[in-house]
């Protein structure tokens, strides 16, 4: 989840050639901000939705801005601006990691051994 300054296509366009490198498909509702999105993802699935099945189409987006909403009213209580891409990141680190409980310890161990750096250091 990313903060963004506004919903124009320019920005949106910027935003998507960032995070959707690599990806074939994209899903999207009908917002007239998308309508470069084939430049950049071979397949734009856009939907139009209808206020009574919002939660039926794109469940997960729905639910994760809810729970980012939620999480950040209930511990957060205020957020100034240049603060909220960070808060987004930590609820998002958590959020992808709901599921390991006590493997936790065990991938991030895993993840610390087979880092491997890009820096060497010179002795001399």
């Amino acid at each position: 989840m990313k903060v963004i300054e506004d919903l124009s296509a320019n920005t949106i366009n910027e935003q998507v050639q960032k995070l959707t490198k690599d990806a074939t498909a994209i899903d999207t509702d009908a917002s007239t901000s998308y309508v470069d999105l084939r430049k950049f993802v071979p397949e734009h699935n856009a939907k139009i939705i209808l206020t009574n099945k919002i939660g039926e189409n794109l469940p997960w987006v729905h639910i994760a801005i809810s729970n980012a909403k939620r999480q950040i009213l209930n511990t957060f209580h205020d957020v100034k601006p240049e603060f909220l891409q960070k808060y987004l990141d930590e609820l998002f680190y958590k959020f992808n990691r709901r599921y390991f409980g006590e493997a936790l310890f065990g991938r991030l161990l895993i993840a610390c051994v087979s880092y491997k750096n890009n820096f060497r250091h010179i002795y001399g």
